[in-house]
């Protein structure tokens, strides 16, 4: 068991193999992707926080704290603008090295307020989950190359096992006959009666159509999605990783054919670290431009 976590640890944070250049600049490249989402969501839940005027459901510090009083008010604005200036300090490491804990926090309020209102979507998980990452070896690491190796390997760790503890609640949930045909039928029905409800019209795209016509074919799509999240955790493994992020990125596309639910978020994020695009910037002229090297080393 002692060597099959060590194995893990070495795959996940690979402490062994220098940082090169290009993966410098990769992480400030990602770390932008990861805070323009952070601070893109905060405005878009104030927005929608404004039009809200009761607590309908209780999630995470609403249940501990009265949310209602970010309601009609301009607090949810003061709240965005907050999160942005400390995105930005954070980014470029102005200030305390608790800072991205503190705004993981805000975001969090933020998310738990806006969806205040009985509707819980996935869409902000992997983005927040990363912030966690990025708050805790911000803290812990002082030297850039371990920070960003604990980093990566902590996100790519949870995202593994949220992949595939997802497929274990599944089995917890409904048992073996989740993968029944019938279940995507009626998923795609009631996805159906949504569009229907808000467009006036409904019509099933081709890999809806054919998952309508046979309940093998509805059953192998389901099987297959859930073989896909059980396999999640092969993620930690470096051989491995870029096989199973591509077929998880055709599970999130399949979701979307079949029952309209998009991941645009989580796909973006899965094709950054699924593949080894540090090694592109390493052979590109990027990696000779030796001020922005220094630049986003001396941010790292």
């Amino acid at each position: 068991m002692k060597t099959i976590l060590n194995r893990i640890g070495l795959e996940l944070f690979e402490p062994k193999r220098p940082v090169t250049n290009g993966e410098f600049l990769f992480h400030k490249l990602f770390e932008l992707f990861i805070m323009f989402h952070v601070v893109s969501l905060s405005w878009k839940w104030a927005s929608y926080t404004l039009r809200n005027s009761e607590v309908v459901l209780q999630l995470g510090l609403a249940n501990y704290l009265d949310v209602s009083y970010l309601f009609g008010n301009s607090l949810p604005l003061i709240l965005a603008g907050l999160i942005t200036l400390l995105t930005i300090l954070s980014y470029f490491r102005i200030g305390f090295r608790w800072q991205y804990l503190f705004l993981l926090l805000l975001f969090h309020l933020q998310h738990v307020t806006r969806f205040s209102q009985g509707e819980i979507p996935h869409s902000a998980n992997l983005i927040g989950m990363t912030l966690l990452c990025y708050g805790l070896g911000v803290l812990f690491f002082e030297q850039a190359d371990k920070r960003w190796r604990f980093i990566f390997g902590s996100m790519i760790f949870f995202i593994g096992l949220g992949y595939t503890s997802a497929a274990i609640a599944k089995m917890i949930g409904t048992g073996w006959n989740w993968a029944d045909g019938h279940h995507l039928w009626l998923w795609i029905g009631e996805k159906g009666t949504d569009i229907l409800s808000r467009e006036g019209a409904f019509t099933p795209g081709w890999l809806q159509s054919l998952a309508l016509q046979n309940v093998a074919i509805a059953t192998i799509i389901l099987a297959v999605g859930w073989i896909t999240e059980l396999a999640g955790v092969a993620i930690w493994f470096r051989k491995l990783r870029p096989w199973v992020i591509t077929a998880i990125i055709g599970m999130h596309l399949g979701i979307t054919m079949t029952m309209n639910i998009r991941f645009d978020l989580f796909v973006y994020q899965l094709i950054l670290i699924g593949y080894p695009w540090y090694r592109l910037i390493d052979r590109s002229k990027l990696s000779k431009f030796h001020p922005l090297i220094r630049y986003a080393k001396r941010i790292a």
